[in-house]
């Protein structure tokens, strides 16, 4: 086993992690993350707008009534998440670059917005339709994003800036020195837009369309469980390679969905980011939740029932890694098998319990530290039955856990009897 950890360090871990340190995945990375704040928040009001209850209650009758006023936030928040995610993506990116972060977040909010047509409507003049400002146009986003941002650095790199006194107030100093990119920046998406008549966000919706069905199937959820618990048996944190590449399309998915239910039409993604939090990652990567069941009932060993005590907080609120380094599981061949195999199974069962209506799709991010019960439920927009699913998940992963980790108990008693015999 060690000298196959040695070999796959060697050969697979070092490009990997090159491949997670790679600059524009980062930016895309961080981009996304930066507006989880905003699509968290707005993803509630949609519960507010329609409430778990039955339908001739008060409450609901009352949402119905304003449901056009509580949905105010979820449209200028989670409706139009990448107008936010571009603006984390510019900052990101000229920061990894050295260049003025600012400059980068705002010539890159100015090149996403140049790809939407403004529209006249009678008695209220132009307006801009924010339907492809939401998860519809968060492709475009990362493209224009990076696009605009290397513009910058451009520039920046053969000296094209306006250059001001020294006495100039710093501010005002950087905002001549940007003139350049923006008006190259400006003058390109208004060629491609405006003279050209081209429609980016249909380009690229048609580009990306096998991507978004190969993604919202079922071998597109068992992939990226599989890399994900892989890269963590071999200590690299498998969500920060694989959630880089996957997370902007999760995104869409979610976005998707909440807009669906606003309209009153049937959900259409069966595994945006929810999914996997909520029925997949139970207790954290490789839903070890049900290995931390296994040591508080049946650890035989003085470690593995401090362990179990120890990791028991940390697992409800989905943190596991004094699980993954304190069993340990990485690298360890015994716990590696259950650890990769328990979220392919139960990634399978609630693949199909989602696409055959046993439960509701997600469509609302809760909190990732949420207990995965309560996130479920509110995921689902209050159904009942995705708790059900997560204990029997739970159970699931319990039972699978179980037997390795007897093995695992079994190799942890022996190494402290030879302890003691040594100590004796």
């Amino acid at each position: 086993m060690e000298r196959v950890a040695q070999l796959l360090d060697r050969y697979l871990s070092g490009p990997v992690v090159t491949l997670a340190e790679q600059r524009h995945l980062q930016a895309v990375r961080n981009g996304v993350i930066s507006a989880l704040p905003f699509i968290i928040i707005g993803s509630f009001f949609l519960i507010i707008a329609f409430p778990p209850v039955p339908e001739n209650s008060a409450i609901a009758r009352w949402a119905e009534e304003h449901v056009r006023e509580i949905l105010i936030p979820y449209r200028l928040t989670m409706f139009i998440m990448s107008l936010y995610i571009v603006y984390g993506i510019g900052y990101n990116l000229a920061k990894s670059y050295r260049i003025d972060p600012l400059a980068g977040a705002q010539i890159s909010v100015a090149a996403f917005l140049l790809t939407i047509t403004p529209h006249t409507i009678d008695e209220v003049g132009e307006v801009l339709p924010m339907t492809n400002l939401g998860g519809r146009g968060l492709f475009v986003a990362i493209l224009t994003s990076l696009v605009a941002v290397e513009i910058l650095r451009f520039c920046k790199r053969k000296n094209w800036t306006i250059k001001m006194p020294d006495q100039v107030p710093p501010a005002l100093i950087r905002s001549f020195e940007a003139l350049i990119p923006v008006a190259m920046t400006v003058v390109l998406m208004t060629l491609i837009t405006v003279v050209f008549r081209i429609d980016l966000h249909a380009v690229i919706g048609k580009l990306v369309s096998p991507l978004v069905t190969v993604g919202d199937s079922l071998p597109g959820v068992l992939v990226p469980v599989f890399l994900i618990t892989f890269f963590w048996s071999l200590g690299i944190h498998g969500d920060s390679i694989v959630g880089t590449i996957a997370r902007p399309l999760w995104e869409v998915f979610l976005a998707n969905n909440a807009e669906a239910v606003v309209v009153g039409k049937a959900i259409p993604h069966a595994a945006p980011e929810t999914f996997f939090q909520w029925f997949v990652w139970i207790g954290g990567s490789g839903a070890t939740f049900g290995l931390v069941l296994c040591m508080l009932f049946f650890a035989r060993t003085k470690y593995s029932k401090t362990l179990g005590k120890t990791a028991l907080a940390p697992s409800i609120f989905n943190i596991n890694e004094p699980v993954i380094f304190g069993v340990p599981i990485m690298l360890n061949p015994i716990m590696i098998i259950p650890f990769v195999i328990t979220p392919l199974i139960t990634s399978t069962l609630s693949y199909f319990a989602t696409v055959l209506g046993f439960v509701t799709p997600t469509y609302v991010m809760p909190p990732w530290t949420l207990p995965a019960p309560i996130g479920a439920y509110l995921a689902t927009g209050g159904d009942w039955r995705a708790v059900a699913l997560v204990v029997v998940n739970v159970a699931i992963s319990f039972v699978i856990y179980y037997p390795f980790f007897r093995m695992h108990e079994r190799k942890l008693v022996e190494e402290e009897e030879t302890e003691q015999r040594i100590g004796a």
